[in-house]
């Protein structure tokens, strides 16, 4: 993952029409054209996904920015985004269900 002291981490919430479009796969496909690792998940309420995404700090920002907008077919309403320190995770990144 390159230099340690530029690994980032975040704890992101987005809110909208992001289940049953295909939202988790995109944030899979694009974490690991980026080489980031952690997870995505749908959440309970129908209405979010959240996930844990860390790596060099550039590509976890720019994350938040392609999350933030969303893939084609989704509608972003609203994104969290937490910065919480490195965890101990796998070097992969996975659809949690």
């Amino acid at each position: 993952m390159g230099d340690s002291r530029n690994v980032v981490c975040a704890r992101i919430v987005v809110e909208g029409r992001v289940q049953g479009v295909g939202f988790r796969q995109w944030v899979r496909k694009l974490a690991r054209q980026r080489n980031l690792s952690g997870w995505v998940m749908n959440r309970a309420d129908g209405q979010t996904v959240e996930a844990e995404v860390q790596g060099a700090s550039a590509s976890v920002h720019r994350m938040t920015e392609l999350l933030a907008a969303g893939p084609p077919g989704a509608r972003v309403d609203k994104i969290d985004v937490q910065w919480i320190n490195p965890q101990n995770i796998p070097a992969s990144f996975k659809i949690h269900r």
